[in-house]
């Protein structure tokens, strides 16, 4: 047990029985408290995310999946407790919180649907941007819940290399530009109140602009279904701008400045929340694993699987990833917020160590429990499924290793 006077510590022990025999040690209670993130949330922000949880989103999980249907109640259901405004500014009616708390609300729902955790993150990687440069009619929007926004950079044309968008750009009568464009994957796709979506710019240099793109426009539509491995439920649709028309003022920073900003404001949210909604996704893994390994039995033994070492060997590897994968966000947090020299190495490492982490984790996961996690019923297999998906999104693993 933890050592007298360490509470602090008491979580990193475990009491073991030991025979006196030659006998290996037998483990009395197999699943390690989850890793526990630094993060401090506000206790009442905490406990209305655990009744949103536990009372809409993880009941909703299953059938969203089975369905590939966007969870709209589960949205509904952030969006009264305050949730979609967790970054939008007080004065506006918004939380005010802070990165950290983004990644700690995306973590918790994504533990129990991935599709929920990932239109949260694209949501929030949207108000990083909008929060700066929307008019205060959006901002106000946002922050009181009526207003889900979602990111629209990939493009048929250049794939996953989101910085280099070919859709265009055109000045029309002087107070209105015209939108055309292709977009691949966009997360809530006819689900969101507007889009922040890349173009050329008009006339300025750099390789992209960003808008502020309303749902209601014009020419916009979605342009295809999403039928998916994983994240069934997120809606990641293609879509197209034909002719869209758009005021001058919908630009989002100035012409040519999209890359920078999304350098400066997009990128860093959606990697740190992307890394938040894999380590949820391991967490959970990890807890199913420990269940299913304490109540299963091998009666001609008269032992759980709890206590065979080679399973129990099998757990701490896959324990060990995800925890390393928590404390690396940990890290990218702190380093964020001290403004240290690694910051922005952090933040493009973060992404795809949870991701590749996550993979690693799901598939041990599945290993280490069977046939059991084969089914449908522990949600082993659905969690898996999702955990494939953030090593593809863009950037990539294999963009950012190169970046």
């Amino acid at each position: 047990e933890a050592p007298a006077g360490c509470p602090s510590c008491r979580r990193y022990h475990r009491r073991f029985d030991y025979d006196g025999g030659l006998n290996p040690v037998r483990w009395r209670a197999l699943a390690w408290p989850a890793y526990v993130p630094e993060v401090a949330v506000d206790p009442a922000l905490s406990s209305a995310l655990d009744d949103v949880v536990g009372d809409v989103i993880e009941p909703a999980a299953s059938t969203v999946d089975a369905q590939g249907r966007f969870p709209r109640e589960s949205v509904d259901a952030l969006a009264q407790a305050g949730f979609l405004g967790l970054l939008s500014a007080p004065e506006i009616g918004g939380r005010g919180g802070d990165l950290g708390t983004a990644a700690e609300v995306v973590r918790r729902i994504s533990a129990v649907c991935g599709s929920t955790a990932m239109v949260t993150t694209m949501h929030y990687a949207a108000v990083s941007v909008l929060e700066r440069f929307a008019g205060d009619d959006v901002r106000a929007a946002i922050a009181s819940g009526r207003h889900l926004s979602t990111l629209a950079f990939s493009e048929v044309g250049s794939r996953s290399h989101f910085w280099a968008p070919v859709g265009t750009a055109t000045a029309g009568d002087g107070s209105t530009v015209q939108l055309d464009s292709r977009k691949s994957w966009v997360t809530s796709a006819g689900h969101a109140d507007s889009y922040v979506w890349s173009t050329r710019p008009v006339t300025a240099e750099g390789p992209m602009t960003l808008w502020h793109m309303p749902a209601t426009a014009d020419g916009l539509a979605v342009s295809g279904t999403f039928d998916g491995l994983g994240l069934r439920g997120n809606a990641s649709s293609p879509m197209t701008a034909s002719g869209v028309a758009v005021p001058v003022a919908a630009m989002l920073g100035g012409d040519g400045q999209g890359l920078d900003l999304a350098l400066e404001t997009v990128l860093p949210t959606f990697l740190v929340l992307n890394a938040a909604f894999s380590i949820g996704l391991m967490q959970s893994l990890i807890a199913g694993a420990g269940a299913h390994l304490s109540r299963s039995r091998l009666e001609h033994l008269d032992q759980s699987l709890a206590e065979q070492p080679e399973q129990r060997r099998a757990y701490a590897r896959l324990l060990t990833l995800a925890d390393a994968a928590g404390l690396f966000l940990d890290d990218t947090l702190s380093a964020l917020a001290a403004g240290r020299p690694d910051a922005m190495l952090r933040v493009l490492q973060v992404k795809s160590v949870a991701a590749e982490s996550a993979s690693e984790v799901a598939d041990g996961v599945m290993r280490l429990c069977g046939g059991s996690a084969f089914r449908k019923e522990l949600g082993i297999e659905r969690r898996f499924r999702d955990s494939l998906a953030a090593r593809v999104m863009a950037p990539t693993t294999e963009a950012l290793h190169d970046s």
